[in-house]
């Protein structure tokens, strides 16, 4: 039964014409991949974005497309790659709420691409040895809060972060701009190999799909979004780094910059960030900590594991939002209104008290989630 329904998610991305938004809109009308195929021509013409010319290109695809999602899950079996669609409870959580997501991804490794907290390192390819020093001492001073590290295993900062997460026990992502059977470079193979079993590799781009210059932005948007904040170490003023910022920024995701020696190329686009308020000064694991709230959420962590709920310290609609929250761990705030019977009116002061109290924490796209 799984391998049929991964059957059919992979072949919808195969048919012509059909972008992630459309497959995530014709998922949603009709329930499953499986039924976009099997739903007839009359009922999908109704669904917004569906024209003559994709019904079209649906029934005269279907089979190929069916074909080659075979093809690929043959090929996946024989590269122990893991096909994750945007439906999976393995796709990341972080990632499959953004607009321009993929919609399919490829993944070998064995991390959890949800762990509790994920940070991103970018960085220039010239790394200078102030830039290896600071991302060395960024990753051993997560050590603590044992944070998932993604990278896009480049030269320069990329693997320097990959191997100092490796050297600290911390796992460690690498998004790439080829297919999952391709390292590239070549010559960071050893690292990938070893991120197979701390960590893992990942890319949207099918088997054979070689490294061209216009895959590493696409490659950029998923380092950006499926982090809780992104990195930047060391970086020129025009450079695909600050591409990878200023993505991160649109998703109102946390952007934080490492300062540097003004007279240095590759602090240009540090101090940039910084002095735009496109990113805050990254100077000690503490200003990270302060930023995503770790503080609370480690403090709240202690007072469930010291002692029970106590109801009398939270109002009546507090509680219906924090039960709810317990269930789900994440809610969207129109969701989370009409399953906790709290009105949206007073919703949004119900959950600014529960941030205070550091229970809650705001997250992109109007959605809450639980500190634990």
């Amino acid at each position: 039964m799984m391998e049929t329904q991964n059957l059919y998610e992979v072949a919808l991305t195969c048919l012509p014409g059909v972008g992630p938004l459309l497959t995530r809109q014709l998922v949603s009308y009709c329930g499953s991949a499986q039924a976009v195929f099997e739903t007839p021509p009359g009922k999908l013409q109704k669904i917004p974005g569906v024209g003559p010319t994709l019904l079209k290109n649906i029934a005269a695809g279907s089979k190929t497309a069916l074909l080659q999602a075979e093809e690929k899950l043959k090929m996946a079996a024989a590269h122990d790659v893991q096909l994750l669609f945007y439906t999976s409870s393995k796709f990341p959580n972080r990632l499959k709420t953004l607009p321009d997501a993929p919609t399919l991804l490829y993944y070998r490794g064995n991390a959890d691409l949800n762990h509790h907290r994920i940070i991103s390192m970018v960085g220039t390819r010239q790394i200078t040895t102030y830039g290896q020093t600071v991302t060395e001492r960024i990753v051993d001073e997560l050590k603590p809060y044992n944070a998932m590290i993604v990278s896009g295993l480049a030269y320069g900062v990329d693997v320097v972060a990959h191997r100092a997460a490796l050297q600290a026990g911390l796992p460690t992502i690498g998004v790439m701009a080829t297919g999952p059977e391709t390292v590239y470079p070549a010559v960071h193979r050893k690292y990938a190999e070893r991120m197979l079993t701390q960590g893992g590799l990942l890319t949207e781009n099918t088997f054979g799909t070689r490294p061209d210059a216009p895959r590493f932005p696409a490659r950029n948007r998923i380092i950006a979004g499926m982090s809780d904040c992104t990195i930047v170490v060391e970086a020129a003023l025009k450079s695909g780094t600050l591409i990878t910022a200023n993505i991160a920024h649109s998703y109102d995701k946390e952007v934080m910059a490492v300062p540097g020696n003004i007279t240095s190329p590759v602090s240009e686009g540090t101090n940039y960030l910084i002095k735009s308020l496109k990113a805050a000064a990254y100077t000690s694991v503490q200003d990270l900590v302060e930023l995503l709230n770790w503080d609370l959420q480690d403090e709240a962590k202690a007072r469930k594991q010291h002692a029970a709920f106590d109801l009398s310290e939270y109002t009546a609609d507090e509680i219906k939002v924090l039960q709810v929250l317990q269930q789900s761990r994440e809610e969207q705030m129109d969701n989370l209104s009409w399953k906790a019977q709290v009105p949206v009116s007073l919703l949004a002061s119900v959950l600014l008290g529960l941030e205070f109290k550091g229970m809650v924490k705001a997250m992109p796209g109007k959605r809450f989630a639980i500190l634990s």
